[in-house]
This record gives C-alpha cells, sequence and structure tokens, in this order.
C-alpha cells in the first residue's frame, strides 16, 4: 500500500491538497482530526490555544510520533484503497511512524508564503485559526519547535502554492493521482 504525506505550514493548502485526493476517490486521514478529537473529548472547546495545549500535552504524555500512531488504524482500515494520503504531518517522529509501517511512504511538502498563509486563514476562519497576525506567527513559531521544518526539508515533492487556484490543483492532481512522488519534474 502506497501512503503519502502532505506537509505544510498552517495555510499552505494542506488541506486542498487532501480535498483534491478525495476528488480523485482518494482516501484522506488528517492528523489534526486526532488532536480535534482528543480537545472534544477533554470536553474543552475547541480553539487555537486549546488545540496548541492539546498537541503539546499528548506528545508530552505519549511521545513525539502519538499522533501518527492514532492514525494507524484509519489508514490501515482504507488499505483496499492501495493508495492513502494522510494530510497534516508535523515532525520526524510522525514521518518514522509512516515509515516504519509504510515502506514506500513519501512525502509532499506544499509552500506558501507568510503573507499568502495568513491572508487564507484569515478568509477561511476554522476555529482554529488565529485571530492576529501575532497569533499567527505565535501559531508558526510552534510549528517549527515540533519539527515541521525538518519533514519539509525531507520532501520528495515541495510544490509551490502561491500561483492561481487552478494551477494549483492541476498541479496536485497529477502529483497525487501517479500515487507516488519521486517524479522530480513536478516542482
Amino acid at each position: 500500500m502506497k501512503v503519502i504525506g502532505i506537509v505544510g505550514m498552517p495555510g499552505s493548502g494542506k488541506s486542498e491538497a487532501a480535498d483534491i485526493a478525495r476528488s480523485l476517490g482518494i482516501p484522506t486521514v488528517l492528523m489534526g482530526d486526532v488532536i480535534r478529537k482528543a480537545v472534544a473529548d477533554s470536553g474543552l472547546q475547541i480553539n487555537p490555544r486549546t488545540l496548541r495545549s492539546m498537541m503539546i500535552e499528548l506528545r508530552k504524555k505519549h511521545g513525539k510520533g502519538v499522533v501518527a500512531e492514532r492514525c494507524l488504524p484509519l489508514i490501515r482500515s482504507r488499505r483496499s484503497h492501495g493508495l492513502v494520503v494522510v494530510d497534516g504531518l508535523r515532525s520526524l517522529d510522525e514521518v518514522e511512524v509512516f515509515r516504519r509501517e509504510f515502506p514506500d511512504f513519501s512525502i509532499v511538502a506544499v509552500h506558501s508564503s507568510p503573507k499568502t498563509r495568513y491572508k487564507r486563514l484569515q478568509e477561511r476562519r476554522r476555529k482554529d485559526d488565529p485571530d492576529s497576525w501575532g497569533e499567527f506567527c505565535k501559531r508558526d513559531r510552534l510549528e517549527l519547535r515540533v519539527g515541521i521544518g525538518n519533514v519539509i526539508s525531507l520532501a520528495d515533492v515541495v510544490i509551490s502554492n502561491e500561483d492561481t487556484h487552478s494551477e494549483f490543483r492541476e498541479n496536485m492532481k497529477r502529483i497525487i493521482a501517479k500515487g507516488t512522488t519521486n517524479d522530480q519534474s513536478s516542482n
């Protein structure tokens, strides 16, 4: 079974990449859902502060690969599809969990500038999106401390999401539809 992990800073276009996979009939697993579920199960309100705290708490209590470990049953349950896309890699520990379980695991990094990402998050207005530029920068620093930059640096393919929406969609469709990320011509 082939598993493709998607990584990118908040607002870069990871969710859009997952939506594209779903539109192609490819099952997706959202790593952020593990955190949102843990917050909800704790009876807390979903907001940037509680999500950030839960992400840190889970990793302290259960190890840095805990979110990936909790995604494994979801991925295995979709094994019959042959290809699964995992949205939201954040650390090398998570990459190690997936590579240990799925030897053909590969990484696609989605990159967008901070200004572009902030604008998108302001337009998206999900409960866990930052309310201010300061909160946005704080979230970026946390993501970098968790290790997202290391995962981005090890990506098999890096795709820019600064162009038009349709160009990004076409590039992602091509990458995901292939079921492989070793085609360096897609950069």
